[in-house]
């Protein structure tokens, strides 16, 4: 897998693409080293890449359980440390469940789709990231 970034501008925004699609992501650094909010920061990215990855493999279990989803929404919040580097330190995912959803199933999806087939998860686990979920159907 490879991808490109582009730089747009003479501050810090620049478009990435991907060898396998051909989607577009506008990438900004903060105010602090000349970022003009054209973008989201590369932080955000992990969280959304984490956040994606468990959904998708949430969404692909439930179905394969033949749960009847009308509705996925999905929080990711991380907490970062105050020395350079701000890696994260901890990062907790809720999911939102609507539909007609039997919940020990969709908890043990949960379970699965996070800790189990979520790369972006065993990737930060691995640096000690301490990776939280919950899950509330409606």
């Amino acid at each position: 897998m490879k991808i490109q970034l582009d730089r747009k501008n003479q501050a810090v925004h620049f478009e990435a693409s991907s060898e396998l699609s051909s989607v577009k992501v506008n990438i900004d650094g903060s105010e602090a080293i000349g970022g003009e909010g054209r973008g989201v920061r590369p932080m955000e990215l992990i969280l959304m890449a984490l956040g994606s990855c468990s959904v998708f493999d949430l969404h692909s279990i439930l179905q394969k359980q033949r749960q009847k989803i009308s509705d996925i929404q999905v929080e990711v919040e991380g907490k970062r440390r105050d020395t350079v580097p701000n890696i994260f330190t901890a990062i907790h995912i809720s999911f939102v469940l609507t539909g007609e959803i039997d919940e020990t199933k969709a908890q043990k999806a949960a379970e699965l789709a996070v800790k189990k087939y979520c790369s972006v998860h065993d990737m930060l686990a691995a640096g000690g990231v301490e990776i939280t979920y919950s899950l509330k159907i409606n």
